[in-house]
């Protein structure tokens, strides 16, 4: 049976919350593979067309939220450039005029570019722990995340996994998160993007803006959605200086397996225009947009290959 195709936006700048496991059992992703892992993704990363916006290496998965951007909007310039920095072990490789094309597809493509991530990594483990086969299951998610609070909230559930998951207190004491790689290497190569869709922070520095950032992603992680364990009340008290209100909660409590669950989230409007695009790539079924209980204004679409 045919895999259903990506919903993948064409033309325009779009953000997803990719999703990736390995097929080997336990955590086996330590130190060495994340520090390697990372690495792969910050080099490619500045070869396609993409702006990473978080990240989190867990040991036996990883999350990365990344907005692509259309190949036109780059110059052949840009593309050569591009090439060098890519063939940069192999001087021998000479761009001809009519591969510019193909690159710039190539770059723009989010399969490709997750594809070359996994590809990398699979070969870099296999060769350290001298083995064969496969490393990781199945193929990627990818979740189409709309700009603004539900980019916010999506960011939120990607820094908070290794406080979820009781490894640390603070999202920003984990290496292998854009907060932890935020605070403590300063954004070294400025390798994260810091155009979090705060509202009213478009004229804000880059500092102020990973200060508010921080403070959004430690409200939300004060508040207890069910499972996993929360940032501790007086580390909150002692880092954002300030309460929070209880209505929250519920928006927390409820939203966060759509992050990875939906197809597409997003608001209302967002969900129904992107999902005109993919409707033939479905199983032909009518889909219902369906609102995030506890998120106002906040809709969902199952994936194409799930059955309503």
């Amino acid at each position: 049976m045919p895999r259903n195709a990506r919903m993948i936006v064409e033309g325009e700048a779009a953000v997803y919350h990719l999703i990736s496991r390995t097929a080997l059992d336990g955590y086996v992703m330590g130190d060495v593979e994340n520090d390697f892992l990372l690495k792969l993704i910050k080099e490619l990363s500045g070869v396609y067309f993409s702006e990473v916006l978080s990240f989190c290496l867990m040991g036996n998965h990883f999350h990365l939220v990344v907005r692509m951007h259309p190949g036109d909007d780059y110059s052949d310039e840009v593309i050569r450039k591009r090439f060098e920095r890519y063939y940069q072990q192999d001087k021998k490789r000479i761009l001809m005029p009519g591969q510019i094309p193909t690159f710039r597809n190539k770059w723009a493509s989010l399969s490709e570019f997750v594809k070359e991530i996994k590809q990398g990594f699979s070969r870099f483990y296999n060769k350290r722990h001298k083995r064969k086969g496969f490393f990781w299951s199945d193929r990627f998610k990818s979740v189409l995340v709309e700009d603004g609070e539900t980019l916010l909230n999506c960011l939120a559930y990607v820094e908070l996994n290794p406080v979820r998951a009781g490894i640390v207190d603070r999202p920003e004491e984990y290496r292998w998160s854009s907060l932890g790689y935020h605070l403590q290497t300063a954004n070294k190569g400025n390798f994260l993007s810091v155009d979090f869709g705060l509202t009213g922070a478009e004229k804000s520095n880059n500092k102020e803006r990973l200060a508010l950032y921080r403070q959004y992603v430690y409200e939300k992680g004060s508040l207890n959605p069910g499972k996993g364990k929360t940032i501790a009340a007086e580390v909150v008290e002692r880092e954002a200086g300030k309460g929070f209100a209880t209505d929250p909660v519920d928006r927390f409590r409820y939203r966060t397996r759509y992050f990875c669950d939906s197809g597409i989230i997003g608001s209302k409007e967002f969900v129904r225009r992107c999902w005109e695009m993919f409707r033939d790539d479905g199983d032909g079924r009518e889909k219902r947009i369906l609102p995030v209980v506890g998120l106002g204004g906040v809709y969902s679409l199952k994936r194409l290959s799930e059955k309503i």
